[in-house]
């Protein structure tokens, strides 16, 4: 999600910075630690959410999992990735405390999409999203502005949604149509030009705007 912090904690260099490149690519704020403790020197940061090895070169990472469940940040959420497969892996790292739980070797867009659903869970969305005169029903879908219903579409409202989550932050059009259509946009944005340019439409009206520039992508600015 975009503007989200991740700790990555991993002693592996080619799977951490393959990882951190990827996930700043989608629009994270990545910190990156070889070892424990350069993760707890990085936990105050506050990041959105731990992705953590086990095997590391200085401690086991469910040990340090249980300093963090101690900790402030006890409702970060942990995702653990790691090579241990066994059944009694598994169960012994979701019942130390970790909220979910992956092997190696996976999937990047899983992985990504597991820490999505674990930011969004831990975020506790608001129900009602107002920016001046604009006022977006989160649970509704439906946008006003001034009192008046947009008329959004589905896939408008959801673009609506992260545009207002996130403003004045660049979004790359392909992180956008990833969330919104659920599926990677390949070389054809058609359908997000289309929908960029009805929404931009609908808030002609409105004190907002959706800007963009090459290179950086889609920003949600003050008109």
């Amino acid at each position: 999600m975009i503007g989200k912090k991740v700790l990555l904690v991993e002693d592996n260099k080619k799977i951490i910075e393959g990882n951190a490149r990827k996930l700043t690519r989608s629009g994270y704020k990545v910190f990156c630690a070889l070892s424990l403790s350069e993760a707890r020197s990085l936990l105050n940061n506050q990041p959105d959410i731990l992705v953590l090895d086990i095997m590391l070169p200085d401690g086991s990472g469910l040990e340090f999992m249980q300093e963090v469940r101690e900790s402030e940040y006890a409702a970060t959420p942990i995702l653990l990735l790691t090579g241990l497969a066994a059944r009694e892996d598994i169960v012994r790292g979701l019942n130390s405390g970790g909220d979910d739980y992956m092997t190696k070797p996976y999937d990047f867009d899983v992985l990504l999409a597991r820490i999505e659903a674990l930011i969004r869970r831990s975020a506790k969305l608001p129900e009602f999203i107002n920016k001046g005169c604009l006022s977006i029903d989160v649970v509704a879908g439906v946008a006003m502005c001034n009192g008046e219903d947009l008329l959004l579409g589905k896939k408008e409202c959801a673009l609506l949604l992260i545009f207002a989550q996130n403003e004045g932050v660049y979004i790359e059009a392909e992180d956008l149509y990833a969330r919104v259509w659920k599926v990677p946009m390949g070389s054809d944005g058609t359908a997000l030009k289309s929908a960029i340019k009805r929404l931009r439409q609908k808030l002609s009206g409105s004190e907002w705007s959706i800007g963009w520039s090459r290179g950086e992508g889609y920003v949600f600015e003050k008109a």
